[in-house]
C-alpha cells in the first residue's frame, strides 16, 4: 500500500540525453526510485527521452514517454495521464530546470500535480547562488569561501585579495 493515499499516480523524470558528468548515476537512481513507488503500490509515469537507459526498460514503469525534456511535451503528459505528483530529483539539472519551467508556467498548479522529493521553493533556493550561502552561514556550516560578483572590474577587484586555490566560473 502507498506511503500517501492522496498521491495515486506519479510523474517520474529523468535527465534525458547523456551530457558529459551526468548519466548512469541519474539512471541508477531514477530506476531504484521508480522500482521502490512501484514497490509502494504508486503507478509511475516515465519521461526519459533516452532509450538507451535502464529506466526505460519495457515494463518498469507503467507508462514509459521518450519526449524531449520541455514544457509542451510534459503538458500532454498531464493531460494524458493526469498525474497527481512529479518526481524530478532523479534526473538532476535538466529535470530540475523542467521543474521549475513549469512552475513558472502554471501548469503545476493548473494540472493539479505535486512536486515531491525537492520542493520548487527549495530548488530555487539552491539555484541562487547567493541565498544558498546565507542559509549556510545562517546555519554555522562551514563552506568553502567564495565571492559573487556581476562584472570584470568587479572580478579583478575581489581576486586581489582572494587567496589560492581559485575557481572561477560562470553561473
Amino acid at each position: 500500500m502507498s506511503a500517501r493515499r492522496d498521491i495515486k499516480r506519479i510523474l517520474v523524470v529523468g535527465s534525458g540525453p547523456i551530457v558529459i558528468g551526468q548519466a548512469c548515476e541519474f539512471d541508477y537512481s531514477g530506476t531504484q526510485a521508480v522500482k521502490a513507488l512501484k514497490e509502494e503500490g504508486y503507478e509511475v509515469i516515465l519521461l526519459n527521452p533516452n532509450p538507451a537507459t535502464v529506466m526505460t526498460t519495457p515494463h518498469l514503469a507503467d507508462h514509459i514517454y521518450l519526449d524531449p525534456l520541455k514544457v509542451e511535451y510534459v503538458e500532454q503528459i498531464f493531460q494524458r495521464e493526469r498525474p497527481d505528483a512529479i518526481l524530478t530529483t532523479m534526473g538532476g539539472q535538466s529535470s530540475l530546470n523542467l521543474a521549475l519551467e513549469l512552475d513558472q508556467a502554471g501548469l503545476l498548479e493548473q494540472y493539479g500535480v505535486e512536486v515531491i522529493g525537492s520542493s520548487i521553493a527549495s530548488i530555487k533556493l539552491a539555484e541562487d547562488r547567493g541565498a544558498f550561502k546565507e542559509v549556510v552561514h545562517s546555519l554555522g556550516l562551514e563552506s568553502a569561501h567564495s565571492e559573487i560578483v556581476h562584472s570584470l572590474a568587479e572580478a579583478k577587484k575581489r581576486l586581489a585579495s582572494f587567496p589560492y586555490p581559485r575557481i572561477i566560473r560562470p553561473s
